[in-house]
């Protein structure tokens, strides 16, 4: 069930477009983080509100690598891979993270802290090798900026008692 706040939410952001439909992306964008992934209780909900067919939610779905139909890490690591990024070293920023993490491509991480995908452009050639967590850029990556990052963010969660 979505919250009443997402629901209003979702009424503020249609009202802010002059067809429904073009609003699609920012309601699948803050249901996504409010449920964790894009259910089918909210392509149904969305497709509902923007006047379109649940398929054509699902289409647009498959077309933005930054919804994800399936639950991902509480801190969802996306290095960027394309050509800028390749020339400095991406692929091997990359295969360090799967080494680091422990997983691979598309894969989460057994506690559900991280997950890892390889994309193909954040944007931010002129910082290559970037990688985006979550909504947050980090940029000029090393081997020891991604440990001390991945150290930085399991720090933030609590202990768990034994």
């Amino acid at each position: 069930m979505l919250s009443d706040s997402l629901l209003k939410k979702f009424d503020q952001l249609i009202a802010r477009y002059p067809l429904k439909r073009s609003a699609m992306v920012p309601l699948l964008m803050y249901a996504q983080d409010e449920v964790g992934h894009v259910s089918e209780e909210v392509i149904a909900e969305v497709a509902r509100r923007v006047d379109v067919r649940p398929i054509e939610v699902v289409e647009v779905i498959g077309y933005y690598s930054m919804l994800h139909r399936q639950p991902v890490g509480k801190y969802n690591m996306q290095v960027c891979t394309n050509i800028s990024c390749m020339l400095r070293g991406a692929d091997e920023i990359f295969e360090h993270c799967c080494k680091k993490l422990g997983i691979k491509n598309k894969q989460t991480t057994p506690d559900g802290l991280f997950s890892l995908e390889e994309v193909e452009c954040l944007g931010a050639c002129c910082g290559a090798p970037a990688m985006q967590v979550n909504y947050d850029y980090y940029e000029n990556l090393t081997a020891e900026k991604i440990d001390a990052l991945i150290e930085e963010l399991r720090k933030k969660e609590p202990r768990s008692k034994m």
